[in-house]
């Protein structure tokens, strides 16, 4: 493995990489509470995994606050002071629940005892799980600051700055500095963001929440393949636009997602560790290639130096539908980039996916395919709408999954000879310029299929009048094989 360093760290480097360290100190901590748990009577659990929980939380505050100040680099200065209030507190905390778990001298249920009622004393009578709480709401506001939050109340941030200074006062921490690193600008300090009047598509796919989730099996950890570079080495545009995130591993790799401010293309930024210390790779959405691969999702570069394809990341997702959603999104992304030189046709089928049908439809006022798939693994169902023709030709439009609500009889009815009405059902639209509304111009608000011939409306009510697949054996899941 070969990483790019540099022995120079600034002030805000310093700041960031201590919100790394801060996280896996968290994830330690609460690890250990968790092994605490297990040998106390029952009485004593619900405030103990009530504190682990924040403690989680903390660490995927600081995480996604040190990986969204890549994109908004220019904006970081707002918040380093903010961030050298908060830190010293935070680890020494933490460093304290340690020491005390682990004082071998003690029983494990004094421990406990003497931990909570000490730390609530010195911090003035704020119950541990609360100061977790205080330092979670500083840090959710410090992420709203730093990305021009509509949200963001400045009022909150400096009374909670307060407290937290009290607090240090009170642990016996030193006052922080007044400044570190480079003083503010006067034109950063904008706290609000330019809303526009519609938000990129991919903004919201994740946001939307899913109508079913259906356990994907045969799991491993999820690994980036590099190159890596260290935080702040990786030129990332001013203005750039988060469009979404994706964590796993319990936050040991992140995927961040971005448009780039320069030339609107969309970006990926994937972050993992090693030795607990951060390490960065981008790559455009044009520069990679999507496969699946069991229960992963793997992103494929080309290699100059060697001229060959090779591994970037390999994602490992806990549910199909949200495996779903982000090969579709990355296509969809990749298809419509002006920078995409060509798309391989292959990367516009998910493997080990079967499809029950397939047909035109006249969607939104425009030509689309409308195709059922099954998933060879899980069995679950999706309805999936593809550009008709042109350049974009099979780029998805939308997907749908079918839930248990299909087994009801009014989920499905046809209206005409070339009309169909679903009911219950949610759209993940993967296009700007389709608005699922002008399908839904019924009373009762259901999602109108028109189908181009009678025939597919026939055959689309048919493939769900029939009983559903048996679940695949081990044996004849691995048989299967992909499906083109």
């Amino acid at each position: 493995m070969e990483f790019i360093t540099d022995a120079i760290l600034p002030t805000e480097t310093l700041l960031l990489q201590g919100c790394s360290t801060e996280a896996d100190r968290a994830d330690i901590v609460a690890g250990g509470l968790d092994k605490l748990r297990t040998t106390l009577s029952e009485s004593f659990h619900g405030q103990l995994i009530n504190l682990a929980e924040e403690i989680r939380s903390t660490s995927r505050l600081l995480r996604d606050l040190a990986d969204r100040s890549q994109i908004h680099r220019s904006r970081v200065p707002i918040v380093l002071n903010h961030l050298n209030v908060v830190l010293p507190c935070l680890q020494r905390t933490l460093r304290d629940i340690t020491g005390y778990y682990e004082d071998k001298t003690l029983s494990r249920e004094t421990r406990w005892r003497k931990m909570y009622n000490k730390m609530t004393e010195e911090a003035g009578g704020l119950a541990l799980p609360r100061r977790f709480s205080l330092y979670n709401h500083f840090l959710a506001l410090l992420k709203q600051l730093l990305t021009r939050s509509p949200h963001f109340d400045l009022n909150t941030l400096e009374s909670l700055r307060t407290r937290l200074i009290t607090l240090r006062e009170q642990r016996g921490i030193p006052p922080p500095p007044l400044q570190v690193g480079p003083v503010v600008r006067q034109d950063l300090m904008s706290l609000t963001a330019v809303q526009e009047p519609d938000a990129h598509w991919a903004e919201q796919i994740f946001s939307l929440p899913l109508p079913s989730r259906t356990a994907l099996r045969h799991l491993k950890s999820c690994k980036s393949y590099g190159p890596w570079f260290p935080r702040g080495h990786l030129y990332i545009p001013p203005g750039s636009i988060i469009l979404f995130q994706r964590v796993f591993d319990n936050d040991q790799l992140s995927i961040l997602v971005f448009l780039n401010s320069v030339n609107q293309s969309p970006y990926l930024l994937v972050r993992t560790s090693q030795a607990g210390i951060p390490w960065f790779s981008l790559r455009g959405a044009h520069e990679l290639c999507i496969g699946r691969e069991g229960s992963a999702l793997q992103l494929k570069r080309w290699s100059l130096s060697e001229q060959c394809s090779k591994l970037w990341a390999a994602l490992y997702f806990l549910t199909w539908e949200e495996m779903v959603l982000f090969y579709c999104t990355f296509v969809a992304l990749k298809a419509r980039n002006t920078l995409t030189v060509q798309v391989h046709p292959g990367e516009f089928r998910l493997q080990r996916e079967k499809r029950l049908f397939q047909a035109q439809i006249i969607d939104d006022g425009y030509k689309h395919s409308l195709i059922v798939y099954e998933d060879l693994q899980t069995r679950g169902i999706r309805l999936h709408a593809a550009v008709w023709e042109g350049e974009l030709r099979q780029c998805p439009v939308w997907t749908a999954f079918v839930t248990h609500q299909s087994q009801s009889r009014t989920w499905l009815s046809r209206r005409s000879r070339h009309r169909v009405w679903l009911k219950d059902v949610q759209l993940y639209v993967f296009c700007s310029a389709y608005r699922q509304e002008n399908m839904r111009q019924n009373k009762s608000g259901a999602f109108e299929i028109y189908f181009v011939s009678e025939e597919g409306a026939t055959r689309f009510r048919e493939v769900f009048s029939m009983p559903p697949s048996p679940a695949p054996s081990e044996t004849n899941e691995a048989a299967a094989g992909p499906s083109n």
